[in-house]
């Protein structure tokens, strides 16, 4: 089993190191590239899609080891749809609206192909539709959050690349070969994209473009979804929270923030609202470069994805100090990036 895993991470490693060179080619060619302005941090043009290497890579490693249960053919064709709407959106932008229609009706897809979360009894209605409104809003959410993450090289791609490898250690742990192949694809293709888009002291190449991180998003919230966890323990579910823990706590913390500050006042302005005031900007305010920020949160997610591993095989007394240790981590970070708030 253990080898399997490990050709299917090679596979989809080598496979997308191959094809960014290509598709960065393309992309030039079109002039698909992310122009500098005022908010972001590189001085000239970098190509985008580079987030169409990592799907085909992911895409073609399942379909090459026959990875193809009806969750998980659901799962490739609703982040297939989520990929092609982002090429376009990177191409000619989308209104914010029509991107979140696409992003929904993904979701309905992917719970019509039996990936839903099931926290309220599923044999009633009103269960059944709370389960359904849970599932859209974490899927929806951890893709925005993701999206969000991709203003600094290697940052998207690296928590993508650190949340699949958590998911696959789980999947490994509980037996879950299906979610542990999947993770172990994600994982090799976000892995040989990395080298071009995270380049210490020097600017990436390739951007993953809302192609990419829009599909790794999507992909990684509905894997956490797809996974079996703990279903009598309001604990153990606290798992997959604490693997996604900086996407989720970054989400949280800027809504709340923009609707105490008055920035947002209503769904639509939260939805249209881009700003400079998420996790990595703050950090970077406070350590003074972006590559700093970057591995500090790298070293952030790690620290509470060792946690969630940990915590599936827990007594329930040692469950709840990880629990814990997890919020005293989040709530130092809270007193930092505080400070980064206020820096100039």
């Amino acid at each position: 089993m253990g080898g399997r895993w490990l050709y299917i991470l090679l596979f989809s490693f080598l496979l997308a190191f191959l094809l960014v060179r290509p598709i960065r080619a393309i992309a030039w060619h079109f002039g698909i590239l992310d122009l500098p302005d005022s908010r972001k941090l590189h001085g000239e043009p970098i190509p985008l899609l580079g987030g169409v290497a990592v799907y085909l890579a992911f895409l073609v490693s399942l379909l090459a080891n026959s990875i193809l249960s009806p969750a998980v053919i659901g799962l490739l064709v609703a982040a297939t749809g989520v990929m092609l709407a982002s090429v376009v959106d990177d191409v000619r932008p989308l209104p914010a609206s029509a991107k979140l229609a696409v992003l929904v009706l993904a979701t309905l897809l992917v719970i019509y192909s039996g990936i839903s979360l099931t926290l309220f009894p599923t044999r009633t209605l009103w269960g059944q539709a709370l389960n359904v409104l849970l599932t859209i809003l974490w899927v929806v959410g951890i893709t925005s959050a993701t999206n969000f993450f991709d203003g600094m090289d290697g940052l998207a791609a690296g928590l993508s690349a650190i949340t699949a490898g958590f998911l696959g250690i789980i999947a490994y742990q509980s037996h879950q070969v299906f979610l542990g192949w999947v993770s172990a694809a994600l994982l090799g293709a976000t892995l040989g994209f990395l080298p071009y888009n995270f380049r210490p002291g020097r600017r990436a190449t390739i951007f993953l473009g809302d192609a990419g991180s829009n599909f790794l998003g999507f992909t990684l919230a509905s894997l956490a979804v797809l996974g079996e966890w703990a279903e009598n323990s309001l604990v153990d579910l606290a798992a997959p929270v604490l693997i996604f823990g900086v996407f989720t706590y970054d989400m949280v913390y800027i809504t709340a923030d923009r609707i105490v500050s008055g920035k947002v006042r209503c769904v639509r302005d939260w939805i249209e609202y881009v700003g400079r005031d998420h996790l990595h900007h703050r950090l970077a305010a406070v350590l003074g470069r972006p590559g700093d920020a970057v591995l500090f949160i790298y070293a952030m997610s790690v620290a509470l994805g060792v946690g969630a591993t940990v915590l599936l095989m827990a007594s329930p007394l040692s469950a709840v100090l990880l629990v814990g240790q997890a919020v005293v981590i989040l709530l130092m970070v809270t007193i930092l990036e505080r400070r980064g708030r206020r820096a100039p």
